[in-house]
C-alpha cells in the first residue's frame, strides 16, 4: 500500500495549530497573556527561522497540560476546535486526502505538534495514523513532560520510522506533503515529495529540485 504523508500546520491547515491553542490560552485569560504571548511568539519565529530548540519549546507548551485536570483539558480542546481549528480546515486540503483515500493510499499525518493538541484534528480530518510529539501521561492525567523523540526535522524521519516498522511498511512510491524547511530531511526520504504553500526557502529548493509546488489555498 502506497503511503501518503502530510504535515499539519500551514499545510493542511491555513495556519499553526501549537501557536494558535497559545493564542486560545491568552485569549480566554488562562495564562498570563502577555508573558505567555511574547514566549510563544517567540518560539514561532524561531520555528519559522529553522532554529527553534525543540525541547525548550515542549517544556514551555506542555506545562499547563501537567498542572491542568485532564476533564478540563478535553472541554477547553473541544472548544479550540470549534472557534480555532475549523476556521483553519482547508477544503482543498480535504479533497487532497480524499483523493488519496479514494486511491487507496494509507494516510498518515506527521507533525510537531503535540498530540494533545493533534490527535482532535487528525480524527477531525479522518486520517486514523498520526505521529505527533508525545506528552507524558501517568494515571490517566498528563504529567507536562515530554517522552520520546520530538517529531521535528530529522526527528521525524527517527519517528517515521519507528512507525514503519510497526505498521510493516515502506517509503515505496510515497509521498510528502509539507510547507516548511524544516521537513527538508523527511522531504528527501519520500519518492514524491510535494511543497505544499511553501515557505521561501523551501520554494526555491523545491523549483531547483524540479519538485511539485501546490497552493492548497488558492
Amino acid at each position: 500500500m502506497r503511503l501518503a504523508i502530510f504535515d499539519l500546520d500551514n499545510t493542511l491547515l491555513a495556519g499553526d495549530s501549537d501557536h494558535q491553542w497559545g493564542e486560545y490560552l491568552c485569549a480566554r485569560g488562562l495564562v498570563d497573556a502577555d508573558a505567555y504571548r511574547a514566549k510563544n511568539d517567540g518560539f514561532y519565529a524561531d520555528y519559522v527561522a529553522g532554529k527553534l530548540d525543540v525541547l525548550a519549546y515542549q517544556n514551555f507548551c506542555q506545562e499547563i497540560l501537567g498542572r491542568t485536570d485532564k476533564a478540563q483539558l478535553d472541554e477547553w480542546h473541544a472548544d479550540f476546535m470549534r472557534d480555532c481549528i475549523e476556521p483553519m480546515i482547508l477544503a482543498k486540503g480535504e479533497a487532497l486526502l480524499a483523493k488519496h483515500r479514494a486511491a487507496g493510499d494509507l494516510l498518515l499525518i506527521i507533525t510537531a505538534t503535540n498530540r494533545f493538541i493533534t490527535a482532535p484534528i487528525a480524527q477531525r480530518l479522518g486520517v486514523e495514523h498520526l505521529i505527533a510529539t508525545e506528552c507524558g501521561m501517568q494515571n490517566g492525567q498528563y504529567t507536562g513532560e515530554l517522552v520520546d523523540v520530538p517529531s521535528f526535522q530529522a526527528g521525524k524521519i527517527t519517528r517515521l520510522n519507528a512507525w514503519l516498522t510497526e505498521h510493516q511498511a515502506t517509503l515505496g512510491e510515497s509521498y510528502f506533503y509539507s510547507d516548511s524547511y524544516n521537513d527538508l530531511p523527511l522531504l528527501e526520504q519520500v519518492s514524491h515529495p510535494v511543497a505544499v504553500d511553501p515557505d521561501d526557502t523551501l520554494r526555491e529548493l523545491a523549483e531547483q529540485r524540479g519538485w511539485t509546488v501546490l497552493s492548497l489555498r488558492d
